[in-house]
């Protein structure tokens, strides 16, 4: 039962080990004795006594919590040796403490009745909760004391998921190990056991013991108290291992009885072999006419291949003539190329030194015009000044004719009337002349306004005829998107999916050779969808072409064609013969590190399309670069790729060693992948761009009416400006008239006529001035028109060279077109001579494999018979021949069996019944050992539980004798039922009855009665018990209390842990007792924090 040595209660405290000096120092000073005691002087007595002696290895040392339940740190609690009370109310952490030590070692949640599985043992709010158990680990029965020495410190944590993981740390505070397996073989090497109630008894499992009224629940407490249950189990997994051990032994009767069976056939196999040597003779003799008849054979079907090779040989020549013929065609067409090249850059480096002319002479025109029109304005104001002078000097002319007339007819009253009105007029006049600036500026921001408005509306009304017209193109787009949605190949053309029809009909009808296959772009998809632009303005029509093997089925798919596509342009179609592979690339194909070729960027499943675009585009060697820049650095620095004739960025820019083409087009047609986002987003981009259209609209109008609005201003603040003006006028002439009439005296018309004679002279200054004015504008008009002209005519010339430039590019792209057909052709004609020259080759192989074999055969004849035979029969006859005679020692061998064969089957069956007759003995051996081995484990399993059984009764008669109980324990082991009674006080044992009928302390007591009889005959290292005597009165409590620390002065090598809630001042003076007082709970807090929640006495 256990590894551990009983120890009753009559063990004397002499018989056990002294604790040493240091220890009992190291614990003086963390006790302190109550100094209140008891009035038993017997237990005194043996308490005292008992205060020399250390319990043994795997006691609880100390224990700390940490946000374990609701508490959020307790500890750390240093436990005695041998008795320890923890006194506290409830909530103060006492069942915490006890369902931690549970939990940290080993025990499920189940086990402690406070939840339901560990997480919820984790304080809210918390990540983790942490307990710490240290336990003892001296003396003989410490667990590897070498590596963990005094003492083991098992740290647990426990995270908000439930997982537990394990720290097992050594006296110095190393870690050991974290695997659980080492907790379980120190668990069992301490006989430390959390679920057993005996050892550890928590308040719902006393409770439910107490409150129990089945007596076979009390019978499995004991057994599982005593361990007779684990024994129980253990040989019914016995008696189960045994069952499958004789199946075992019946089915490998039956397997015995076939191997002898066996055994006995082969034996009589081995006895009956017989000889077939004439049979072998005869055999070798004919596989010698054999060998030679082969070499026969194969010298005659070398000579028409020999012949093959000599006539293919002399068809070459027609291949090579081709070949050259073709390559003239190229290096003439790339001539023309390259001619056509050095004029278009002749051309375009013309244009480049012609522009910045041009610009020169736009601005000098302009500032020509600039001169122009101020020499015109300067005219302008001649005539207006000479205006003004004549009016100017009418009026002073008429003035002093006035004045003359009127000097005698002044009067001093109408003096003083003229000179108020004088005032008043000036007064207007200073206003007036204020005003007429103010009206000239309005004039100039309102027509400034105007012109700023009217430009910004043509700019407007150009932006949005372009939007209209992306509109146009995006709605296009969209409806062909979605057609395409349930057919993709919509994409290439509304007529596609019927063409693709009447092709595949007309092959059904064997119109067509080879199928045609097309569009191309339909047959292609992209690796990377990022280089759809770029591999769509590559291929360009190439994408919506077709591709035929030969001219007839050329010419049929054309009347295909002309039926399904009746108007508009048809798709391309490009005769080509196809092969079943696609042509190697290594050699002339661009293979660089960073980036793809267009052929290593597309997904081709059919060789021909593969072989039609390396033809008719050099996929192969075109670059795809995203990044334009980099595409720019990589193609026109020093040292372009091998291989490479041009490259294109992920924008469809078009890069060449020697120049770069911008792309068309900003999104691709045929090869974008999603369908559904292509629509969407060109449905979203028609949906801002209807907004845009509308936003136009608006602020069109809006701009119409602020045009309105400012000419309106304009017109209203010209017709002030000319009233303010002549208003101006028609003071200044009525001021002048009254200052006539008032100053008529003689005298002051000599100032008059020296203003008239000013005037004049004024007047003939700026008649000079204006025919000087004149003669300027005139040369500036002609000096503006001379360079507007030459402008103009610069202009012309550049765009006259820019139309030869486009069709110097067509020519160019024709060319290119030309050069690629061209190599296609001598491609063609390479491959046809490469593979007539390949099949030379192959056939010369062939004729020296075969001339090989010859040899070979020959050797491998002359091995067989070194002398060569004249064979008239062929060599098929003898193979047959031969099989006959093969079969026939076949079916004789099968017969009596080949002879190693033979021996090796007997050996081996031989071999295999004697081994399965030893593994039937062992088997039986094994059986009937287990068979004796059981009886006796039976025997004393019974005689064990007998035993124990008469112990429980005696320790538990003698527990209730001490408090002058009768009582008696029935044990019914058949129906696995225990029948307790007890009779308070000195009865008749006839009258006892069922604990049901005890009191709360009586059945409590009754019960630690029980409980005290199993610690008597089980061995646990340490005990608990939590809140013993809640249904205690004040008598039982103290008897069982006494009866408890009676047999832990008599238990000294063991620890005693009880959790209570009553106040333990009444125990005796012991160093052997420990009390740990809790603090209060906090219900603000939950629990205190800090290792201050307790305190040792």
């Amino acid at each position: 039962m256990s590894k551990r040595r009983n120890s009753s209660q009559n063990d004397t405290p002499s018989s056990k080990r002294v604790k040493p000096a240091e220890e009992e120092e190291e614990e003086e000073g963390d006790e302190n004795v109550d100094d209140s005691g008891m009035d038993d002087p017997l237990l005194s007595t043996q308490l005292l006594s008992a205060s020399d002696v250390v319990s043994d290895a795997g006691i609880v040392e100390s224990i700390t919590l940490k946000n374990f339940m609701c508490h959020s740190l307790l500890g750390p609690f240093s436990f005695g040796s041998n008795v320890n009370f923890m006194v506290g109310n409830n909530g103060s952490g006492k069942s915490a403490i006890l369902t931690a030590l549970i939990v940290a070692l080993g025990g499920n949640a189940q086990a402690t009745n406070r939840g339901m599985a560990l997480k919820s043992f984790v304080k809210e709010g918390e990540s983790s909760a942490d307990v710490s158990i240290t336990i003892r680990n001296k003396g003989r029965d410490a667990y590897k004391p070498e590596v963990y020495g005094s003492s083991i410190t098992i740290d647990m944590r426990i995270s908000h998921d439930g997982m537990r993981t394990y720290k097992l740390k050594s006296k110095t505070g190393q870690v050991v190990t974290n695997k659980k397996d080492e907790l379980l073989c120190i668990l069992d090497n301490f006989n430390i056991q959390v679920n057993n109630p005996v050892s550890i008894l928590t308040q719902e499992m006393s409770k439910y013991f107490l409150h129990s009224k089945g007596e076979g629940d009390k019978y499995r407490f004991f057994m599982k108290a005593t361990q007779l249950e684990q024994m129980r189990e253990d040989f019914v997994h016995i008696k189960s291992a045994k069952s499958i051990t004789e199946d075992k032994v019946e089915q490998h009767c039956e397997i015995l009885k076939d191997l002898k069976r066996k055994y006995l056939e082969k034996e009589d196999c081995y006895k009956s072999l017989g000889s077939i040597d004439e049979m072998h003779t005869k055999l070798e003799e004919l596989q010698k006419q054999m060998a030679w008849a082969l070499v026969l054979e194969m010298e005659k079907e070398l000579e028409p291949l020999k012949e093959k090779i000599g006539a293919d040989k002399n068809s070459t020549k027609k291949y090579d003539e081709k070949v050259e013929e073709c390559r003239l065609k190229i290096e003439e067409a790339e001539k023309r190329y390259m001619q056509t090249q050095e004029q278009l850059e002749k051309i375009t480096q013309q244009v480049q030194e012609l522009q910045p002319k041009c610009v020169e002479l736009k601005a000098e025109a302009h500032r020509r015009n600039a001169l122009l029109k101020s020499s015109e304005l300067t005219v302008h104001r001649c005539r207006a000044t000479l205006r003004d002078l004549e009016k100017d000097k009418v009026q002073l002319s008429t003035r002093i004719n006035d004045l003359k007339l009127s000097i005698s007819q002044t009067s001093g009253a109408e003096s003083q009337a003229r000179m108020e009105q004088m005032q008043q007029i000036q007064t207007e006049l200073e206003n007036l002349k204020h005003h007429v600036p103010t009206l000239a500026q309005q004039i100039d921001q309102y027509q400034h306004a105007c012109n700023r408005a009217k430009e910004e509306k043509a700019k407007m009304r150009r932006e949005h005829d372009c939007l209209l017209k992306s509109m146009t193109a995006n709605t296009r787009t969209l409806q062909t998107l979605e057609s395409s949605r349930s057919n993709r190949l919509r994409r290439f053309g509304e007529h596609v999916p019927s063409l693709l029809n009447a092709i595949q009909e007309a092959h059904r009808r064997g119109q067509f050779r080879h199928v045609p296959r097309g569009p191309l772009g339909y047959l292609i998809s992209l690796k990377d969808p990022e280089h759809a632009l770029a591999v769509e303005l590559c291929l360009k029509s190439h994408l919506q072409a077709f591709t035929c093997d030969n001219y007839e089925d050329e010419r049929v798919l054309q009347g295909l064609m002309a039926k399904a596509f009746q108007s508009g342009r048809r798709p391309g179609i490009i005769t080509s013969a196809f092969l079943p592979q696609v042509h190697d690339t290594r050699r002339r194909g661009v293979n660089h590190p960073d980036y793809p070729s267009v052929l290593q960027a597309l997904d081709i499943e059919d060789p021909v399309v593969a072989n039609c675009l390396i033809d008719q585009r050099g996929i192969e060697s075109i670059l795809l670069i995203k990044n334009r820049t980099e595409a720019r650095r990589v193609m026109q620095g020093r040292s372009p790729p091998q291989n490479c004739s041009q490259a294109f960025s992920k924008d469809g820019d078009q890069i060449f060693p020697n120049r770069s083409y911008a792309a068309d087009q900003t999104r691709a047609n045929y090869l974008s992948g999603d369908v559904e986002e292509e629509i969407r987003h060109l449905q979203k981009e028609l949906e801002n761009q209807r907004g845009q259209v509308s936003r136009f609209n608006q602020q069109l109008g809006k701009m119409d009416d602020d045009i309105k609005q400012n000419e309106s201003l304009l017109r209203r603040a010209h017709a002030e400006h000319r009233n303010a003006k002549d208003k101006l006028t028609k003071l200044q002439l009525e001021l002048t008239d009254l200052q006539n009439v008032e100053e008529p005296q003689s005298e002051d018309l000599s100032p008059l006529e020296e203003d008239l004679q000013d005037i004049v002279s004024k007047i003939t200054s700026k008649l000079a001035e204006n025919e000087e004015a004149k003669v300027q504008m005139a040369d500036l008009k002609a000096s503006y028109d001379k360079a507007d002209r030459e402008y103009n005519q610069h202009k012309d010339q550049i765009n006259t060279i820019n139309e030869e430039v486009d069709s110097i590019k067509d020519e160019l792209s024709k060319t290119d077109q030309e050069v690629l057909k061209c190599k296609h052709h001598k491609k063609h004609y390479d491959e046809k001579r490469a593979a007539h020259l390949s099949n030379i080759q192959t056939q010369e192989n062939n004729l020296n494999s075969k001339e090989g074999a010859l040899q070979t055969s020959i050797a491998k004849a002359t091995g067989i018979c070194a002398e060569r035979l004249e064979v008239r029969r062929t060599a098929r006859s003898l193979d047959s021949e031969i099989n006959r005679l093969k079969v026939k020692i076949s079916t004789q061998q099968e017969q009596q069996g080949d002879r190693e064969e033979v021996v090796r089957q007997y050996q081996e069956a031989l071999k295999n019944y004697k081994n399965m007759t030893q593994q039937m003995k062992n088997l039986n051996s094994f059986i009937k050992s287990l068979d004796n081995v059981m009886n006796r484990r039976l025997q004393v399993y019974a005689e064990l539980r007998r035993f124990l059984s008469a112990r429980c009764k005696y320790y538990f008669d003698s527990m209730l004798a001490q408090r002058g109980y009768t009582g008696s324990m029935t044990f019914d082991h058949k129906n696995e039922t225990l029948s307790i009674s007890v009779q308070p006080g000195s009865g008749n044992k006839a009258d006892l009855s069922d604990m049901r009928s005890l009191s709360g302390g009586e059945r409590s007591f009754s019960t630690v009665c029980f409980v005290l009889s199993l610690w008597a005959i089980t061995e646990a290292p340490f005990r608990c018990l939590d809140e013993f005597d809640v249904y205690m009165d004040m008598v039982n409590r103290r008897i069982s209390m006494d009866m408890m620390l009676k047999v832990a002065a008599g238990q000294l090598y063991r620890q005693f842990i009880f959790l209570t809630p009553q106040n333990m001042g009444s125990l005796p003076v012991s160093k052997i007792i420990r009390i740990l007082r809790l603090k209060d709970p906090d219900r603000g807090q939950n629990a205190a924090l800090g290792p201050a929640n307790h305190e040792n006495q």
